[in-house]
This record gives C-alpha cells, sequence and structure tokens, in this order.
C-alpha cells in the first residue's frame, strides 16, 4: 500500500467516521496502520474534531444505548469497554446515566429466565452460582443479579 498523504488520509477517516459513529482511539488507531506520522495524526484528529465527525460524548452515548439494549450488556462491562476506548471519566458518567434502573433490570431478568432453561446443576446452589456467573460476565451489578434471583425463586440467600 502506498503512503497516504495528509489529504488523503483526512477524506478517508472522514469516510470511516461517517459510516459508524467512532472514538478518537478507533481513528488513532487507523491512522497509526497507515503509517501517518504523529503530528500529522494529531492534525488529523483536531479536525475531524472541530467538523464534529469525531464527538466523544456522542460516541459514548450511542456506545451505552446500544450495547445495553442490543448486546444486553450491564453497566459495569460497558463501562469497561469505554475504559478500554480511552473515553473519559465525565463521558462514561454521563452516557452511564442514561440506563433507566427498571429497563437494565428487566433485561436482565429476561437474560436469567432464557438462559435458566439450559442451565443444568446437581442442586440450586450450584444453579444460583451458573445464573451468578453468567449475569456478572455480562456486566451486571451482584445486587441486581441477587434481585432478580429472588423474584425467580432460585433459592433465597445471598452471597
Amino acid at each position: 500500500m502506498k503512503q497516504l498523504n495528509e489529504e488523503e488520509a483526512l477524506h478517508r477517516c472522514a469516510a470511516f467516521c461517517s459510516a459508524a459513529e467512532r472514538c478518537k482511539s478507533d481513528v488513532e488507531k487507523k491512522l497509526e496502520k497507515w503509517n501517518i506520522p504523529l503530528p500529522i495524526r494529531k492534525k488529523i484528529l483536531d479536525r475531524l474534531q472541530k467538523e464534529k465527525f469525531l464527538d466523544e460524548s456522542r460516541y459514548c452515548r450511542f456506545f451505552v444505548n446500544d450495547k445495553s439494549k442490543f448486546s444486553k450488556w450491564g453497566k459495569n462491562k460497558i463501562i469497561y469497554a469505554l475504559k478500554q476506548k480511552q473515553i473519559s471519566e465525565e463521558n462514561i458518567g454521563e452516557a452511564i446515566n442514561q440506563i433507566a434502573p427498571e429497563e437494565n433490570q428487566e433485561r436482565l431478568m429476561q437474560l436469567l429466565k432464557q438462559k435458566i432453561k439450559s442451565v443444568k446443576g446437581k442442586d440450586d446452589y450450584e444453579i444460583r452460582m451458573k445464573l451468578l456467573r453468567f449475569a456478572s460476565g455480562r456486566g451486571f451489578e451482584l445486587s441486581d443479579i441477587n434481585q432478580c434471583l429472588r423474584k425467580l425463586e432460585i433459592l433465597n440467600f445471598e452471597f
């Protein structure tokens, strides 16, 4: 692949950002892959932000919405993924607060109802632990998991 000049890299990045919502780190990785020098990378990123191709808070809001509704992730997993993408704590906090606790609880309840059909164990304790690990792996908080398991009447003791 030939070396891209600054204008070509800018146009490719603009197209990349137009196709789907992107964060700064996604675009940085793309520019690094294209072997664009650091000063030019910074210049391109600044221009993309100035022209609103890149907007971290907008990206964060869409990411949280998509991962919670479509991927059925809990808050913990979403926060971890956003930190991996180097999103600021402020943007993460704002976006995470848009998840309604009732919706989060309902999503978890649906996941557990679906999962309980396929979980096998020698006793109720083992089944409960498997469901707990499954839900915590999806990023849900322990208190929410216990609350849902109590509603499902999967043993009434806590850890």
